[in-house]
């Protein structure tokens, strides 16, 4: 038998063999040390480089300036969250560029120059500590608004520091609830106890570096000592509690969040729990009496059918004791899409798609029985309702855009349409001679895929129109008409066509229009990208020495696979805060938390699959690429910033001439920290497309 020390002598030698074998096969592998010496070295060097193509350009430096005037702008609208008498904003602008939280009333915010008191400056703050503190989020305790949890990270990252913040006294409470930078999750259980979720110490995360470990936290009490209410596994995503109250009714919920779809709920009386018969994927809310279950796949119930997608309602105290008759609240259609749910004290407000169009219900309980009504709306773009105070009132904020027309916040009232203007946000561009049209194109397998085209009423079609292809499809996330004073001004003012594609894996469809793009049939999202941007060249909008691509996280990856699978259909790529090696996703940050979405590649049959399309595995010496723009965050920790550099250094070295890289050295998954570094990431974004996409553009790298 083997002493205890020789089995860890094993691991070890198999440990450092499994390395080495990594490194002989990515000799890039070293770039994945975020903070190492010589990978920072070789990141200025690119950065530096990137610098270098700019800095004597004109187009840059006025588009950068352009950019930074519009994020600044103190005529955009502030957006509010009512707590008690007070509607609160956080702002940020030239004189405030980490931010300033800020309270007024809602008589006063009616007014064009509100006058706004100082509740938090981020700027101040950060100037004090010498830390470069990002506003995160605010729990504040409800109904009382007397204390909040404030979030705070360094440069942007997603792991947070905790502080309990006196919203009265505008201070932080000494010896509040103070926790050490970690990624967690938190929540008011009342004014002496919280729900915690973070890094415990050793063991207690996931594989996907998430806590593992959700506990009740006493006042006055060290963390050591706080109560366990729930413990998951180590291959789990993560795990939390909550506490849920509305119209007097008030449950505690505690979620063990199995995989990024897939969980167990737990209601909690009396410190024990109760697991909820409902889906693995299903969401959970109340309202009044009723038990809210959205789903993510399909339930049969004693023989009765609830498709994917649908919303039901029930009494809560007869689900617990076996009652199963439910009320549909939504239930999907080929054309139609759940995409949110918020509620009044009177009003259950459900939000939905119509081919991609908003379209809001309201629901409220008449002697037991639900009564719906449609509920007028403006626009058929992007339509968002927060309530103003769900335990009191029914009044909510409703607010709207589309890609041409600037936001507009409306207070509005359930069981009426009547509304009255609070803020319009102004125009940063003219958008009079543009318009917004929506396309289908056909992708491989038949199916129809829906994209928008923002492009000049006037444009000729002759192939020549620099475009500009946006796409996500992923993580059943909708992209719906919203407007954007940069695109304006750095895109359509200068003559550019945009175009969104709503290709499977989102959420446009709901469920099925997510699921169809799962694991094995990834490709598919990717068959749809590349099948509108085949459309656009069919239809002489533009061609594709005229034709970019771009996308964000999922949709980076999506940017990568346009760059490897298809390099003949666009003269331009941008690939931002990306995932690019699929080999190793899953082993970098919160990469295991997205196996549901991709798969495991750790698994040789789901490998088969992954390796057919990972850009970092697919991108060759011997083929002619687009130009191309890595760009990313050194304080992403979340998608790490090794996929970008290994995916950039490895082009580089197979001789590809045309890569362009950037990094960041804060932002988080959003790639910046305050407007200057958004304004400058935006213009060397737009900048970099423009040269390549222009009409004239014989002075760049053109595929």
């Amino acid at each position: 038998m083997r002493h205890p020390s020789q089995y860890l002598a094993a691991f070890y030698l198999c440990s450092v063999a499994s390395l080495s074998f990594a490194q002989s096969q990515d000799p890039f592998l070293w770039l994945e040390d975020v903070t190492g010496e010589k990978a920072l070295d070789w990141v200025k060097l690119r950065n530096q480089e990137t610098r270098g193509k700019l800095d004597n350009d004109a187009g840059f430096l006025q588009l950068r300036g352009g950019l930074q005037v519009i994020l600044d702008s103190k005529d955009r609208i502030p957006g509010i969250t009512k707590m008690g008498n007070a509607v609160y904003n956080f702002w940020t602008d030239a004189e405030h560029p980490r931010g300033v939280w800020r309270k007024t009333t809602l008589e006063e915010y009616r007014k064009t120059e509100p006058k706004w008191e100082t509740v938090l400056d981020i700027d101040a703050l950060a100037k004090t500590e010498k830390e470069n503190w990002v506003f995160k989020n605010s729990q504040c305790r409800e109904p009382a608004y007397d204390r909040c949890l404030i979030e705070l990270s360094r440069g942007g990252a997603d792991a947070v520091t905790l502080r309990e913040f006196d919203l009265q006294k505008k201070q932080f409470v000494k010896n509040g609830f103070n926790l050490p930078e970690a990624k967690m999750t938190v929540d008011w259980r009342d004014l002496n106890t919280v729900f915690i979720a973070t890094d415990f110490g050793k063991n207690t995360l996931t594989e996907s570096g998430y806590p593992r470990l959700v506990k009740e936290w006493k006042r006055g009490t060290p963390l050591t000592a706080a109560k366990l209410i729930l413990e998951g596994k180590t291959t789990d995503m993560s795990v939390a509690a909550s506490d849920i109250s509305h119209a007097g009714q008030h449950h505690e919920l505690v979620q063990r969040q199995i995989d990024f779809y897939s969980s167990e709920q737990y209601l909690r009386e009396h410190g024990k729990l109760k697991k909820l018969a409902v889906p693995a994927q299903s969401d959970l809310g109340f309202f009044e009496d009723q038990l809210l279950i959205t789903l993510r796949e399909a339930w049969t119930l004693s023989g009765k059918a609830y498709p994917s997608g649908s919303v039901l309602a029930i009494n809560f105290a007869a689900f617990q004791k076996g009652d199963r008759n439910f009320n549909t609240l939504f239930e999907p259609s080929d054309s139609t899409s759940f995409t949110g749910i918020t509620a009044t004290r009177h009003y259950l407000l459900l939000q939905a798609l119509d081919n991609v169009k908003s379209n809001l219900k309201e629901w409220s309980l008449k002697d037991g029985k639900w009564v719906m009504r449609e509920v007028a709306l403006p626009t058929l773009g992007s339509v968002n309702v927060t309530p103003m105070d769900a335990e009191k009132s029914d009044d909510y904020l409703l607010s709207y855009s589309d890609y041409l027309t600037p936001s507009v916040y409306l207070l509005a009232q359930g069981g009426n349409d009547q509304r009255t203007i609070l803020k319009s946000a102004p125009a940063f561009f003219d958008a009079s001679p543009y318009e917004t049209v929506q396309q289908f194109a056909t992708s491989s397998d038949g199916s129809k895929i829906p994209y928008f085209v923002i492009k000049r009423k006037t444009i000729a079609y002759d192939g020549n129109n620099p475009t500009l292809l946006y796409g996500y499809g992923g993580f059943q996330i909708s992209l719906t008409p919203s407007y954007s004073g940069s695109l304006g001004k750095a895109w359509l003012e200068k003559g550019g066509v945009y175009v969104v594609a709503n290709i499977r894996g989102g959420g446009e469809f709901g469920p099925r229009w997510h699921q169809a793009a799962l694991k094995e049939n990834r490709q598919r999202a990717y068959d749809d990208f590349a099948a509108v941007a085949k459309d656009l060249i069919s239809s002489k909008i533009t061609s594709p020495q005229h034709l970019g691509a771009m996308g964000g996280s999922n949709g980076g990856l999506l940017a990568g696979v346009a760059l490897t699978q298809h390099p003949e259909l666009f003269n331009a790529v941008v690939s931002q805060v990306p995932l690019l090696d699929m080999q190793r996703f899953n082993k970098l940050l919160a990469g295991a938390s997205w196996m549901g979405e991709y798969g495991n590649p750790d698994i040789a049959e789901e490998w088969a699959h992954i390796k057919n399309y990972s850009p970092y595995q697919n991108v060759k010496a011997d083929t002619s690429y687009p130009n191309v723009l890595f760009i990313t965050s050194t304080r992403d920790d979340r998608v790490h910033p090794g996929h970008a550099r290994k995916m950039a250094a490895k082009m580089l070295e197979q001789g590809h001439k045309n890569v362009w890289y950037f990094e960041n050295t804060e932002g988080g998954h959003g790639g910046a920290a305050n407007n200057t570094q958004r304004a400058d990431m935006s213009a060397i974004t737009y900048t970099f497309l423009w040269n390549m996409l222009k009409w004239d553009n014989t002075s760049y790298i053109v595929h």
